[in-house]
């Protein structure tokens, strides 16, 4: 019998996608903004998910306007950032960056921090205070939020262009960096596993694969790299649980936001429906919609994000610079 090859979607070009992506994450993020901390049975219905709330809803932050992103975005262009500054990853520079988000509000709305993670402040302020970045990590050594994994997708984008031009080798270097940015806010090895599986199915979603087998093929992809790395295999196996179907809740625990994110990205119909999906999980609203959106935003393009959410997003001409820089074009 003949082998049959996976399905590859030819329509988009990488540009629609990688342009998808980022944008894809930022608005997902901006999304889930006045929903954050509701329990699921809250939230209003489907159809009214948008980043005005309907009237009546008491949002979470009333102080921020509506197409506002919050630490997700901040963090992710701060990493886009760096990897086009240093032409590559840097954690010292990346660390860097992050205590200018933290302390002056660089690649945050306004200039304005909202809202942080405690893990994240409690690492950063460790930094400030001169401590390594794989030290601040560490500073809460069982800490597995998802505050590493709403940033990470920028690796992916940055890599698909600058990368080695052997593929083997580029996907090493990519589940080396994803690991390595962690370390200065979220140095378990669990969450460095998170990071390097959601790398690799968004660089299978950025060569045109549907979600399903991008899942597929990211997760052997990352257990023929573990194979020389048991510790992080068995993370992988006992932590991620791949064998099992893709199911989460959307809370702020990095398995379950991976989780999360990989069942939308399997059910969801489109980029609009799966981020309503995501944030209708409630519980970490803005950051499951961020790490859904970056793959959603890739899977289905830049064009099928609604024109009325990319307009209302708040200081998107920042964001479009970094996006025309890594793809060559200021």
């Amino acid at each position: 019998m003949k082998k049959q090859m996976p399905r590859v979607d030819k329509r988009l070009t990488k540009h629609d996608r990688i342009a998808g992506g980022l944008y894809g994450l930022l608005i997902g993020d901006a999304l889930g903004v006045p929903y954050e901390f509701y329990d699921a049975k809250k939230l209003p219905p489907y159809q009214e998910i948008e980043m005005i709330p309907p009237v009546g809803f008491h949002k979470t932050y009333q102080e921020v306007e509506a197409g506002t992103w919050s630490d997700d975005g901040a963090q992710a262009l701060c990493l886009f950032q760096s990897l086009l500054d240093r032409k590559g990853f840097s954690l010292e520079d990346f660390s860097d960056g992050l205590l200018s988000w933290y302390e002056d509000g660089m690649w945050a709305v306004d200039g304005v921090v909202f809202d942080v993670g405690i893990q994240t402040a409690y690492a950063l302020r460790g930094y400030r205070n001169e401590l390594t970045p794989e030290e601040c990590g560490m500073l809460n050594p069982d800490g597995k939020g998802n505050g590493a994994l709403m940033r990470v997708l920028p690796l992916t984008l940055w890599h698909s262009i600058y990368g080695s031009l052997e593929k083997e080798q580029r996907d090493r270097e990519l589940v080396q960096d994803a690991h390595r940015q962690c370390l200065i806010t979220h140095g378990h090895i669990c969450n460095q596993v998170c990071c390097a599986l959601y790398c690799l199915v968004a660089q299978e979603l950025l060569e045109g694969l549907e979600s399903h087998k991008a899942i597929e093929t990211g997760l052997a992809t990352l257990r023929k790299i573990y194979q020389d790395m048991p510790e992080y295999e068995q993370e992988l196996e006992w932590s991620i649980r791949p064998e099992q179907p893709w199911e989460g809740t959307g809370t702020g625990y990095v398995v379950d936001c991976l989780r999360s994110a990989f069942m939308i990205l399997e059910q969801a119909s489109g980029y609009e429906d799966g981020v309503k999906r995501a944030v209708l999980l409630g519980n970490d609203t803005d950051t499951t919609a961020c790490v859904a959106g970056g793959l959603l935003g890739i899977r289905y393009g830049v064009q099928e994000i609604p024109d009325r959410w990319i307009s209302m997003l708040r200081e998107r001409e920042k964001a479009e610079a970094l996006l025309r820089r890594c793809l060559g074009e200021d």
